[in-house]
């Protein structure tokens, strides 16, 4: 799951943060932004869709992972 904030969006309310913590951090410019983006979030799918169905703008989406695709030799 690849999870992501759209900073043009995001009003920095906070609510993606006290919802899930481990994932979501407010940043220096006071806005919320995605914990490790390279990390695996399967145990914190049911917050982050909490967090993303509570966000007000709706500045947070997830993505399933694309599987790579191996090339034929």
């Amino acid at each position: 799951m690849k999870v992501v904030v759209n900073q043009g969006n995001c009003i920095g309310c906070g609510a993606c943060e006290s919802i899930c913590p481990d994932v979501f951090q407010i940043n220096d410019e006071g806005l919320s932004s995605v914990i490790g983006k390279e990390e695996d979030f399967t145990n914190h799918e049911e917050e982050i869709r909490d967090a993303v169905d509570s966000c007000p703008t709706g500045a947070i989406t997830e993505e399933a992972e694309t599987p790579e695709v191996k090339e034929e030799e």
